[in-house]
């Protein structure tokens, strides 16, 4: 199984999970959802340090185009656990004004993903 690691904190994750949900549950990471997965809000975006996935959704693409942090930021509603991982969350309950992380996205990848290449 892929492992994710988030600062010192690391676990093994079922391929395929949401790597929101995994960041979330599997490692306790306070990590914000605030629009519940559907790549709207950016609240969930990440940086990688190491197994960023070539492949996006174009929902994903679409939302970092719009914001303009294409490049920088990917939204880790949006990616699936597919290799080890490292990320770093931009946005944490505990250093945000937000009491709560959000609505707990959906197992699967909302909307339904349309994959395209990373820019």
């Amino acid at each position: 199984m892929p492992k994710v690691t988030v600062g010192d904190q690391s676990a093994e994750i079922q391929e395929g999970k949401r790597l929101v949900l995994a960041i979330e549950q599997e490692l306790g990471v306070d990590i914000l959802h605030r629009c519940g997965g559907y790549a709207q809000c950016t609240t969930c975006r990440v940086t990688f340090q190491d197994g960023e996935p070539q492949a996006m959704t174009a929902a994903e693409k679409e939302r970092l185009e719009a914001r303009e942090i294409l490049g920088e930021f990917r939204l880790s509603c949006q990616v699936p656990v597919t290799a080890d991982m490292t990320v770093k969350p931009a946005m944490r309950v505990s250093t945000t004004e937000f009491d709560e992380p959000g609505d707990t996205p959906m197992t699967e990848i909302t909307p339904d993903p349309e994959w395209v290449e990373q820019p």
